[in-house]
């Protein structure tokens, strides 16, 4: 089984994961957050990427074994899927937000046909919604969505009430309440940080310090 305080782990030893609860990031919702998650900086560092991918591979197996079929989630979640259908020998598309505006106009790229179980691979995910347009995307094509795995999930609960409606089988490597209970014992963040963390996630489009 998968251990989500050592994905975590991995995520703040590279850097994927920064958080700065007093001066925060601006997300491109407008959204002020006291945390910003980049995994495709893990990319960049061999062994942690290799780790990662590993433990992926592990959920999709012991998970979701009916998958004949992984869509990654463009940008971030392409390279995950990707090495994730490398290693369990099984075929890869990916989805766009939106359809191209030239050539096929195609906004699923790869080979599939209609029927095929398909799990959805993303990187992170926050309020669900580029999720749910790429499940809308390969359902409207015919393709059956088994669930959905990612490596860092925020949590929210508007999110995981989507999932649930959609009856979506959704699993993330590790979460936020995991991250900034790590950062808080290993001494990243203090108590007041912690307690600032834990409010924004309570109503994180209104949050301010």
């Amino acid at each position: 089984m998968r251990d989500a305080t050592l994905i975590a782990e991995k995520l703040l030893q590279v850097k994927a994961v920064q958080l700065n609860p007093t001066h925060p990031f601006t997300w491109a919702s407008g959204w002020k957050s006291p945390i910003y998650c980049d995994n495709r900086k893990v990319l960049s560092f061999p062994y942690v990427r290799d780790y990662i991918k590993s433990e992926l591979c592990n959920v999709i197996f012991e998970k979701y074994e009916a998958a004949t079929l992984l869509a990654g989630v463009a940008t971030a979640g392409i390279p995950w899927g990707a090495m994730a259908a490398d290693q369990l020998k099984l075929p890869f598309i990916y989805v766009r937000p939106k359809p191209k505006e030239h050539g096929l106009g195609n906004q699923i790229e790869g080979d599939f046909q209609a029927g095929q179980k398909v799990l959805v691979v993303e990187d992170l995910v926050s309020t669900g919604k580029s999720s749910l347009q790429a499940v809308d995307a390969l359902v409207e094509k015919g393709l059956d969505i088994i669930g959905m795995v990612s490596i860092f999930n925020y949590g929210f609960p508007a999110a995981s009430e989507q999932f649930a409606q959609r009856g979506i089988n959704y699993t993330s490597l590790t979460d936020y309440p995991t991250l900034i209970a790590l950062a808080a014992s290993t001494g990243l963040i203090d108590k007041e940080q912690l307690s600032l963390l834990e409010k924004w996630r309570e109503n994180p489009s209104t949050w301010t310090i």
